[in-house]
This record gives C-alpha cells, structure tokens and sequence, in this order.
C-alpha cells in the first residue's frame, strides 16, 4: 500500500530545509542568485532514474500527465489508435483522448493484465502504440506484449503508477516499453500527494518530455529562461520544489516498504492457502511489489457476498470491487459515447473482463501490519469463506 504509511518527520524536516536553506523558493526553475543552488525536484529525478535504472527522468505533476506528456513524446496524434486494457484507471483512457487519438480498450486476462491475444487481434493500421498496466503492483506479460509491439513497429509507453519498485525478469517496470509512466499520489507506493514522473532511455524522447511538460521550454544551457527558444508546443505540467523535497525522502524509504509489503503478502496469502480461492495469475512473483492480495470467487454472487460480510468484519477491499467504477472500463460510457447517445451492445463488450474482474477480491496489503494484525485478517476471511 502507499508511502502515506511511512510519511512522517522526515518528509516535514525535507520541507522546512527549504525554507531555512533557500528561503522558500518552491519554483522548480530559475530564481538561481537567491536558491543557494538547492534544485530538489531535479534532485528527484536523477535519484528516481538511478533507483529504477535507467538514463532520464522528468517529473511531472501527476500519473495523468506522465501519461500524456509520454504520449505526446512518442509522436500520438489525432487519428492515431493507442491500445490499452479494460483494467486501469481512467486516467489511461483520458490521457489517449487528450492527445486525440482514439482508446482501443482490450480484455484482460487472468494476470488482470492486458491479454496478448487481445491485445494482437486489436492491432490496426492506424495503431499507434500501447499502453500496458502493470495493476496492482504485477507486472504485464512484457515479453508478449514487446514481442507484438517490435513485430508492428508499434511504442510502448507502461503505465506504472501502481507499480513503482516492480521488476520483470530483472528488468525494473517501467524501463521496459520505450518509456514508462509514473504516479506518486497520495494512494501511491512512493507519495507526493499529487505527482508523477516519465522515464526513458532514449535522449530525444526525454527532450521532448522535457521540453513538452514546461510550455515548450528547449532548455538552453547557454541563455536564462526567459531568454530560452520554444523547441515545441507544450503544456504546464511542472512539479513543485516542496513534492521533490518530499519525493527524495520517499525514495529513500522505498526498498522498506517494498520488503514489508511482500513479507506481508506472502505471509497473508500462506495463511489463506487452504481457502477455496483461485489467486490471480502473477507472471513474476519475485517482482510483484506486494500492493495487494487478490483472488476468484466462482460467481459474481459469492463475491458481492463475500464482500459485504468482510466489511461487516471490518476489512476493506482495493480496487476490487470497492472503487471498480474508476478501474473498469464497462463504466466509461461518458468517455466513448457521444452526446448521450447509447449503445445497446455497451455492457455484452466487456463480458470477458466482467467475468473475471466482478468476481475478484482484492486485500489492501498495508506495510504497518503486524502477524498478529495479519493472523487476524486471515481468521476473518478465513471463517467467512466457509459461509460462502
């Protein structure tokens, strides 16, 4: 679950050192007679890009314009179809649409990850890339899905925002496509409370996100800044000085919150082995940062069931199905649909996603847990599964 656990004395000491080293400049640019040469959130993004290995990061002021400013680096356009998964948040699917291009929304599968099978079948001449999502904290089928992408000639920008920390076969989420999106909002592993960062290793694509998330600004090492050209159209995307401040000190805590989250979740899902639940499908359990536990019930039924007697034992669910609405896209009618219009075929769409995803449960793993808090989540869910 999110840095919010860990958020504390360290976080507010990394702010009030801005005030008692630099004055309180909290502007990201420029002011550099008066700074005393403090630059925090360009501190983050070099220690960000080191952490998750890679050459660049640009810090932007959420997941959703990561998203956007990523898209925009990679060329979408209108007319352009970008391809990405019925299982995400919305910002995925408002992100496509503010490039204008056109979403191309495909099923999961039982990763709750984009299914490569979709994904292909989906591909079109007009296919401009791809935005796998690595949910929850598992990583998508990247072998797959850069496999389709190479095959044709399509981008990958991964969709990270809740999979900071993860890694696939090695390779750390997000590093893998040709850039990787990040969020650190306030429900997120790494927290800001607003925030989000863009990552590659391709020099000219971090120009471009540089350049595009600061109102074209080229960056010129040799005028100030408002002597510097315009090197494209961009937009207002910039983080503040106080979110990389506390953005450094997150970092720091990281690999702590990754190590107690999957401790937590192996040691929960050990306890619930013996319960009649189908777990979801993890490509790469070694990698799976441990964000949250999830499982089948046969039916749509028994898990509305289950749900509810486990809020009435005083649990909570994630994603699944408390905040649904805002995960699947079955409910974005408002984003597909023109002028009200409906489509009578709407909800027959979605059925291979509806099947898996209206019968998932999924425990928030919380890094303050103890066993004995874990031992107690486990007798609960435990005694309530054999009522279902």
């Amino acid at each position: 679950m999110p840095g919010f656990e860990v958020f504390g004395k360290e976080e507010q000491q990394a702010i009030n050192e801005l005030f008692e080293k630099n004055g309180g400049i909290l502007f990201a640019h420029g002011f550099d007679s008066i700074r005393n040469g403090i630059y925090r959130v360009r501190e983050f993004e070099a220690a960000f890009a080191k952490r998750m290995g890679t050459q660049y990061a640009q810090a932007v002021s959420s997941g959703t314009a990561a998203l956007k400013v990523g898209l925009n680096a990679l060329g979408v356009k209108q007319g352009d179809e970008v391809i990405t998964q019925s299982f995400t948040f919305v910002a995925t699917i408002e992100a496509i649409l503010e490039t204008g291009a056109t979403p191309v929304v495909v099923d999961v599968d039982e990763t709750l990850n984009v299914c490569p099978k979709s994904l292909e079948s989906a591909i079109t001449e007009k296919t401009k890339a791809i935005i796998p999502v690595h949910m929850m904290g598992a990583a998508a089928d990247m072998d797959a899905v850069m496999e389709i992408a190479q095959r044709h000639n399509l981008k990958v920008l991964e969709d990270t925002a809740q999979a900071c920390g993860g890694s696939y076969k090695g390779e750390t989420l997000g590093t893998i496509g040709h850039m990787g999106a990040f969020s650190t909002d306030a429900g997120k592993t790494l927290m800001t409370g607003e925030g989000g960062m863009v990552v590659t290793a391709d020099e000219n694509l971090f120009i471009k996100s540089r350049s595009y998330h600061d109102h074209g600004h080229e960056y010129s090492t040799s005028k100030g800044r408002a002597e510097d050209r315009a090197l494209l159209p961009g937009f207002n995307f910039r983080l503040t000085e106080l979110q990389g401040a506390i953005g450094l000190v997150q970092l720091s805590k990281l690999d702590m919150i990754l190590e107690k989250q999957r401790f937590n979740k192996h040691f929960l899902k050990n306890a619930l082995n013996d319960c009649p639940f189908q777990f979801r499908k993890i490509i790469d359990a070694d990698g799976d940062i441990g964000d949250a536990l999830v499982f089948f019930l046969d039916t749509r039924e028994q898990a509305h069931t289950f749900v509810e007697k486990i809020r009435g034992a005083g649990l909570g669910t994630k994603n699944l199905p408390d905040a649904i609405r805002w995960h699947f896209a079955k409910h974005w009618e408002h984003l597909f649909l023109d002028n009200g219009s409906k489509d009578p075929d709407w909800n027959s769409r979605w059925a291979t996603s509806s099947n898996l995803l209206e019968r998932a449960v999924a425990l928030p793993i919380m890094v303050k847990s103890s066993k004995d808090d874990l031992c107690q989540i486990a007798e609960k869910v435990i005694r309530i599964s054999k009522d279902i």
